[in-house]
């Protein structure tokens, strides 16, 4: 088993799933229902779901739809979109999604996610942050599915997000959003040296190779993707996909290499100090 999980992240639009470039341009791939029972079969480590439309249309999330979804799922489900009340976060999680992930009315309401944490635990509640470069490249944080413009600077706003409560957060780089051109490296690097809760880096995948970019060079702890997950060839024709497990077994660490790693740290670490005690 990875010790990096590796997400697709699918976006719904109404009752479908869809795919956009840089927030835009949704392009539609199928039934939500059969595409979450292609990923079960993939084995894949969890699911996200964000809901794209949600808060700009000013609903809530429909519990009915992801009811049924999560009755179909096999593994982990997150769900963001709409959810502003507390209300919402404990529906969705009596129907079974297991993270619940808030984006525009974080910036709105931050006490939102310090209630939430504080109600169903921090590990459950991911605080997601979209990021866009500016004219001059300074990057800020987007909220509306990239609609409104915060001038938040995201390494400040994920430390807050931290301090608030969030035990996760979701960092996706518009600007990469459906290129499948790398990763924004620095974008991830710079906020993960500033927090201490796991980053799932999201924006932009198009290889493991870019998984491996992510953790080795920008620190992230979990990664995500859509486009990589959905389409296959240049012409982006719809075909659900995931890498084998050995594609991923070799450029990212399994969690028994990573488990036995730590506990050889933790053994020389308990010889040092019995070598210390003894010397004493």
């Amino acid at each position: 088993m990875l010790a990096t999980r590796v997400i697709p992240c699918l976006l719904l639009r109404n009752r479908g799933f869809v795919k956009t470039v840089r927030f835009k341009k949704p392009t539609y791939l199928g039934d939500p229902i059969n595409i979450v029972k292609i990923f079960n079969d993939k084995e894949v480590d969890e699911l996200v779901l964000l809901d794209i439309t949600a808060t700009e249309e000013r609903k809530a999330p429909n519990f009915e739809l992801l009811a049924d979804i999560a009755g179909e799922a096999f593994v982990p489900l997150g769900y963001g979109g709409g959810v502003n009340t507390i209300e919402h976060v404990k529906t969705l999680f009596n129907i079974g999604l297991e993270k619940v992930i808030i984006n525009s009315h974080a910036f709105v309401e931050p006490e939102l996610i310090t209630r939430a944490a504080d109600r169903f635990g921090c590990q459950s509640i991911v605080a997601s942050i979209d990021v866009r470069s500016g004219w001059f490249g300074k990057s800020s944080v987007v909220t509306q599915s990239g609609g409104r413009q915060t001038k938040r600077d995201p390494v400040s706003y994920a430390v807050e997000m931290q301090e608030r409560g969030a035990g996760e957060i979701l960092l996706t780089s518009v600007d990469r959003d459906g290129t499948m051109s790398g990763y924004d490296i620095d974008l991830i690097r710079s906020v993960t040296e500033a927090v201490s809760v796991p980053v799932v880096a999201c924006g932009g995948a198009g290889s493991v190779g870019d998984f491996a970019a992510a953790v080795s060079e920008g620190g992230a702890s979990a990664v995500s993707a859509g486009s990589m997950f959905v389409f296959q060839g240049k012409h982006r024709a719809v075909l659900i996909n995931f890498p084998s497990h050995e594609e991923l077994c070799a450029v990212l660490p399994s969690r028994k290499e990573a488990t036995s790693t730590r506990g050889a740290d933790e053994n020389d670490e308990n010889l040092a100090e019995s070598s210390t005690e003894q010397a004493a």
